[in-house]
């Protein structure tokens, strides 16, 4: 199964005269978006192909990690959730970017997604101001404005290393 058969919805620009909650979420849901177009029409091996040795990193790991770290913020941070790692483990806190034959597209998209319909309900409700009722790993509290901004850094500079896997597999640029 392609990528492109599973799709994000399209990508939306950013309103520019938009109020500040408006604008996080809007700015987060385009680099969401910017994602799942870099891997828009691969295949299962295109996916988890490692573009640039000696680096692992692939496309498929990062969909994986983004949904580790949406689930991280989300629910354990913002909401207090007991929710455990999708793909990292104890022994392999790097699990997520460790893709194997056996981890599949259609398997990470679906997490990924499932943490990102997580997210909205999650802050849905909240106050830019309001702080997480749960404690990143650092023991750090942190706001709901400081976790959009911190994942709007986090995907625009995965979106960057997704550019240059995209474009060293099958030549593909664009924003």
């Amino acid at each position: 199964m392609t990528a492109e058969r599973i799709a994000s919805t399209p990508r939306v620009d950013p309103g520019t005269l938009t109020g500040e909650r408006a604008a996080l979420e809007e700015w987060l849901d385009f680099h969401r978006a910017t994602l799942a177009m870099k891997c828009e029409g691969l295949d299962e091996t295109q996916l988890r192909t490692a573009s640039a040795p000696p680096s692992n990193l692939t496309l498929l790991g990062l969909v994986r990690h983004m949904a580790e770290v949406e689930r991280g913020w989300f629910r354990r941070v913002l909401a207090g959730e007991e929710a455990g790692w999708i793909f990292s483990t104890a022994e392999d806190p790097d699990r997520d970017f460790h893709v194997t034959e056996e981890d599949t597209w259609q398997e990470a998209y679906a997490a990924w997604q499932d943490e990102i319909a997580a997210a909205r309900v999650n802050a849905a409700g909240r106050g830019l101001d309001d702080v997480g009722v749960g404690k990143h790993r650092t023991g750090g509290t942190f706001n709901l404005r400081w976790i959009y901004l911190h994942m709007i850094e986090e995907y625009a500079r995965h979106n960057g290393h997704a550019d240059l896997v995209r474009e060293r597999l099958d030549g593909a640029t664009g924003d």
